[in-house]
């Protein structure tokens, strides 16, 4: 038998560190926590203390005695789950299963799995921190006085099987609220005014500005009649040709928020899809060189990184890049207020480990994750990009244009990467080059395009600007994100509709009866400031049954008036026009976890269910038939309603149009972070074509390669 044992969460982290450790020390996993509160009761004593009963986790026997028998062989035993507080948790529970001393030097913390890095935490032993496990706990008990205690209330007063929980509620009233902000807004009219001059040297489009250089808004008709009547043909002048140059710093490297939003903008990846991925890249993976670990620790908010890494990334980029592509000074990045900074940046831990130099031993999610993970690190580490920038304002009796453009002189780390960014659509202007103009210089008739505009309401929530927003109203912590947003869907709160959050009817009413009578547990602020606490118990500066206690007041009062003052609230399910075919009844609207499906409201005695079939607004081109939304148990698809005779089937959503070359549907397509119209018969076309169709006002050559 070896001498150490190594007990870790996971048998592919067991599997990387065994590695680096060598045959002295045997390396066993956990399968997470091994001890949780009993989910049949309470089990926190609110008069005592708030002091938990914890309980081996159904299934979890055979683990502990294999553990148990191991750790008793064993002249010294070592906990490395990870380093954060729920991994403090996970050794605390062990240690109290194995009968350890818990002031022992047996927690081994390392924040990457590489050789180095575990050997060097191996030799830094220290005690269980209590601080840590304490704040863990806090936030356990909190959880579960509020879903033990607040859920039953909703079972009896509005359905049976809801649950309130302290971080989604008041994630799920982010979602309503935003709604409602929607349903209330008043779109305003406006009107843009384009002039298009055709010039030797190129096209050169500009747009109103405003009367004598004033900034003039236009917004209605009459104002854009006034305006073309001001301007005179052929009687515009080059005003002015500013010239100037701007800088563009890269991003800091990610932050577990960051990485999950940007996952979702680029990859299309749901949080909980990001973090599953990225443990298995932390914990280890064959690439060639055995089971190595490829990032550091991907639960972090913090956005430093080490001496070493960054020396490393250095020596890279001038190797690659040339001299010019890295700074003369090393980055460094401020982490946001708040942020507990406990760990590094998510980062790889070899920069030298080049994606496409281990894409063969990666899966495609795992590559396309690490390739986001690398390019974000290294590009942070970079220069700065250098664009030139020219506006040029022109004028026409009075009445001012403007045209910018920006090129890109020196890419700096846009050589590698850029970042996303939330609800924009179209081209980057860096890549719009303007004509050479002089001022003075006299310009020909152009041509006058009016637009009519209307201003639009704020976006749904998606999946990333909901992990922002909780993340910059300090609502959860990056370990809290993915899970929240998994709850609130599956218990039907909201849907993900086109990849936007939408409330449903039920979330809404939780929403309102909460903010009536538990406003302090649905307040941002108040969540908010709750997670600082959270943070000073970890620091050791506030008592956690003091916390407990103060919270638990507030709860208790709360609870006993909406008990003796809510009245039942019946949710009327939505009744359609579709009768069932086998009971005659009108079938109801219901939600589940894919989305809306009718429902037969004779249940139990009739259990007929149906899809709703939308009509896609296009037309099978294999056999005539009208195209049906769909959705599957991933996402939506549209499929021939001609179905199973006819299979045809789209995974992008059809714009109506039919391709003028094979006339197949047209179809939303986004390539490389921007939206565009594409032929979903892409075999039809020549390698070099995107299949992307011009505005239909306007015969432009169909655009080439991407």
């Amino acid at each position: 038998m070896a001498d150490y044992l190594v007990i870790v969460e996971s048998p592919a982290k067991a599997k990387t560190i065994a590695k680096y450790l060598g045959k002295r020390y045997t390396v066993k996993a956990s399968m997470g926590h091994v001890r949780d509160l009993p989910k049949s009761q309470l089990g926190v004593d609110v008069e005592h203390g708030f002091h938990p009963r914890y309980i081996t986790i159904r299934g979890k026997g055979d683990v502990i005695k294999s553990l148990r028998d191991a750790s008793k062989k064993a002249k010294r035993v070592f906990l490395a789950a990870d380093p954060d507080r729920e991994g403090e948790a996970i050794a605390w529970h062990l240690a109290n299963v194995l009968d350890l001393d818990v002031h022992d030097d047996c927690r081994v913390v390392f924040h990457e799995i590489t050789k180095d890095a575990v050997k060097d935490a191996f030799s830094r032993p220290r005690a269980l921190d209590m601080d840590l496990i304490n704040a863990q706990q806090t936030r356990r008990i909190l959880d579960r006085l509020v879903g033990y205690r607040l859920s039953p209330l909703l079972w009896r007063k509005v359905k049976k099987g809801l649950s309130a929980g302290r971080v989604q509620s008041v994630a799920v009233r982010l979602v309503v609220d935003r709604e409602r902000e929607i349903r209330a807004f008043e779109p305003e009219e406006y009107w843009s005014v384009d002039a298009e001059f055709k010039l030797p040297e190129g096209k050169l489009t500009a747009r109103f500005h405003g009367y004598n250089d004033e900034k003039t808004p236009l917004p209605n008709r009459e104002a854009v009649d006034e305006l073309l009547a001001r301007v005179q043909p052929g009687a515009y002048r080059v005003e002015r040709v500013k010239r100037s140059e701007r800088k563009r710093n890269p991003s800091p490297p990610f932050t577990t928020s960051s990485l999950q939003q940007e996952a979702a903008r680029k990859l299309g990846y749901r949080a909980f899809k990001t973090m599953a991925v990225a443990q298995q890249l932390y914990e280890g993976l064959d690439v060639g060189e055995g089971t190595v670990g490829l990032i550091t620790y991907m639960r972090t908010d913090s956005t430093r990184i080490s001496e070493t890494a960054q020396s490393e990334a250095r020596d890279y980029i001038r190797s690659h890049f040339g001299e010019a592509y890295a700074p003369a000074a090393a980055r460094q990045y401020q982490s946001k207020g708040g942020a507990q900074d406990a760990h590094e940046a998510i980062r790889p831990t070899s920069v030298l480990r080049e994606p496409e130099a281990i894409k063969e031993h990666l899966t495609k999610d795992q590559y396309r994750l690490y390739k986001l993970i690398w390019e974000r690190f290294v590009a942070s580490q970079m220069s700065q990009a250098i664009l030139d920038t020219t506006t040029v304002d022109l004028s026409s009796n009075g009445a001012w244009f403007r045209a910018t453009g920006s090129v890109v002189r020196f890419p700096g780390f846009m050589a590698v990467y850029i970042e996303g960014k939330d609800d924009v659509q179209g081209d980057d202007e860096t890549s719009k080059l303007l004509p050479p103009v002089e001022e003075g210089q006299g310009l020909p008739e152009p041509r006058l395009n009016p637009e009519q505009h209307f201003t639009q309401p704020p976006a749904r929530y998606s999946e990333a600007t909901l992990v922002k927003a909780m993340e910059e109203l300090g609502i959860g912590r990056p370990s809290t994100y993915a899970p929240t947003i998994d709850t609130i869907l599956k218990r039907g709160y909201v849907l993900l509709e086109q990849k936007r959050f939408v409330p449903t009817e039920l979330g809404e009413i939780v929403v309102d009866l909460l903010v009536e009578y538990f406003r302090q547990l649905i307040d941002v602020d108040f969540t908010a400031h709750l997670e600082k606490e959270l943070d000073e118990v970890e620091e050791g500066e506030t008592d956690w049954t003091a916390l407990l206690q103060e919270f638990y007041k507030t709860l208790e009062t709360d609870l006993q008036v909406a008990e003796h003052s809510l009245e039942h609230v019946k949710i009327e399910d939505e009744v359609s026009d579709v009768q069932c075919e086998k009971c005659g009844r009108m079938m109801v609207y219901k939600h589940g976890r894919y989305g809306k499906f009718l429902a037969c409201p004779g249940f139990p005695e009739c259990r007929n269910t149906k899809a709703i079939l939308k009509e896609a607004g296009a037309n099978c081109p294999k056999c005539g038939r009208t195209l049906l939304e769909r959705r599957g148990k991933k996402k939506v698809f549209y499929g021939c309603s001609g179905y199973p005779e006819c299979d045809y089937v789209l995974w992008n959503r059809p714009t109506g149009q039919t391709c003028p070359v094979c006339q197949h549907p047209m179809v939303q397509k986004r390539v490389k972070g921007k939206d565009l119209v594409v032929c979903s018969n892409e075999s039809a076309h020549d390698k070099d074509s995107s299949g992307q169709v011009a505005e239909p006002e306007a015969d432009r050559e169909r655009v080439k390669s991407r």
